[in-house]
């Protein structure tokens, strides 16, 4: 069992207190981070069929939670991973133009996630999705748009401490943009977790530039699909990818603080190359790889924003159980308990 327990930990709100705070800081980023981005409101589906290449695999090695629908001939339905290929697709459906997109309300299972402080079995996360032009496919572009979703988390951790003093604000006033390349090249003798912690414990908030492709040492600073974020093109002559992560500084924690994975999507020549280097060339043949190839999806920038995650550092909370309802071992439970953190 992997748990930390924070010295002398105590809750800043009541149970009670805490589910209010969730409904308001919820209701207030989504509307918050629409506005900022473009976005408008869309239902997701909780599966898809198996099959089609519309599930997500992250790393590559989950498995997802899987049923056979009765009513379609026993064809085996998936729960979602995350939605970066549906919000796609539906891009593509819903002619929505460059400079505008979509966002939901994404809830998945990941059966095979390591339970600890922030990892769960459910998951909960805003997924968003804005359709770009070509010409939009650089690092300048990107970082405008990381800039201006920190800037939202910004606005909405100050709210947080308005109307409720006793916590008190720790991001800074930007965010900083390192390079896998450039952690790895800084810390080469640290894994890409404790690269990460470094960063951020320095920086308060980072943005990890180019996750997915192999760097010096040959390893990865951690997996990613080869097919729907870009994280192989050059940016220059040291650097790759179009992709990466929002990671904060978590002081409760004493640690670093995943909130974010998104990035510019694969175009055709992206999804070609890395297919290749994945060696997974079959995946051509699928319903979502067919269409990107033929051009019947637009271009497209996007990711995934915790909402628990994000609830759990807004109110400063020690673990993702207390913001969500989810299956937690007894030990944990009860350990827990003992340290003042009771989960849901």
């Amino acid at each position: 069992m992997k748990i930390y327990i924070p010295e002398d930990y105590r809750p800043a709100l009541p149970p009670e207190a805490t589910e209010q705070s969730i409904q308001k800081l919820k209701w207030s980023f989504q509307n918050e981070l629409a506005d900022s981005l473009n976005l408008r409101r869309v239902t997701a589906p909780l599966f898809v069929l198996s099959g089609t290449g519309i599930n997500d695999d992250l790393n590559g090695t989950e498995r997802a939670v899987s049923f056979p629908v009765r009513d379609m001939d026993g064809c085996r339905a998936e729960v979602v991973h995350s939605l970066a290929k549906w919000k796609r697709l539906k891009l593509g459906q819903y002619r929505v133009p460059p400079g505008h997109g979509i966002y939901t309300d994404m809830n998945a299972i990941r059966a095979d996630e390591e339970l600890d402080n922030i990892h769960s079995l459910y998951v909960d996360q805003w997924d968003w999705e804005r359709s770009i032009r070509a010409e939009d496919r650089h690092l300048g572009f990107l970082r405008d748009i990381v800039t201006k979703i920190y800037d939202v988390v910004r606005t909405i951790e100050k709210q947080t401490c308005a109307y409720i003093p006793q916590i008190e604000p720790v991001l800074p006033e930007k965010i900083t943009f390192v390079h896998s390349e450039d952690l790895q090249a800084t810390w080469p003798h640290l894994s890409p977790r404790d690269r990460e912690r470094e960063a951020a414990r320095i920086h308060g908030a980072v943005f990890i530039i180019g996750i997915g492709m192999p760097l010096a040492d040959g390893q990865k600073h951690d997996g990613r699909a080869p097919d729907y974020d870009d994280w192989s093109t050059p940016t220059d002559d040291r650097h790759h990818g179009l992709n990466g992560d929002i990671i904060f500084w978590n002081p409760v924690l004493d640690n670093s603080f995943e909130i974010s994975s998104m990035g510019i999507r694969v175009d055709r020549a992206a999804l070609l190359h890395q297919l290749e280097l994945e060696h997974c060339p079959e995946r051509l043949a699928l319903t979502f790889h067919k269409a990107l190839l033929n051009d019947e999806i637009p271009l497209s920038i996007g990711g995934g924003i915790g909402q628990s995650r994000l609830c759990m550092f807004f109110l400063r909370c020690a673990h993702i159980g207390e913001v969500q309802a989810s299956l937690w071992p007894e030990e944990m439970t009860a350990t827990c308990k003992r340290h003042n953190i009771i989960l849901k």
